[in-house]
């Protein structure tokens, strides 16, 4: 490990001269919408410049969506306005399409409705 932790980070190809390291293109896969993006070595260096320890999580699509819903989110508080959320997912069981009143938690699985009632029969009403 480097006395900075970046290598472990970061995809470093150390090379004859000690001064800088030499990074090389990295393929992430995106905690959203969970397709591959590419770490480009450029980018790699600007983080190193920053000092920042992390590789980034999200694709440029996703990381902008984000970023878009705190800006949302915040102006919404600033004016006093209770907004409504719903979020459109995928269910972790059956895997058909539907929306939740709140953004999912990574790594959390999300069900819809029946699937929902089916893993906690306990809310369902009693039967007469």
């Amino acid at each position: 490990m480097s006395e900075n932790g970046f290598s472990e980070s970061f995809n470093v190809v150390t090379q004859d001269n000690p001064g800088e390291p030499e990074f090389t293109d990295q393929t992430i896969n995106c905690i959203d919408c969970r397709s591959d993006f590419i770490w480009t070595s450029g980018e790699q260096q600007f983080f190193y410049d920053k000092n920042l320890k992390n590789p980034p999580k999200r694709c440029k699509p996703c990381k902008q969506a984000k970023n878009e819903r705190i800006a949302a989110i915040n102006a919404a508080q600033e004016l006093g306005i209770k907004q409504r959320i719903e979020v459109t997912v995928a269910c972790a069981k059956c895997g058909c399409n539907t929306t939740v009143p709140f953004y999912p938690s990574q790594g959390r699985p999300v069900y819809c409705r029946s699937c929902f009632l089916e893993l906690n029969p306990s809310l369902l009403p009693p039967h007469e």
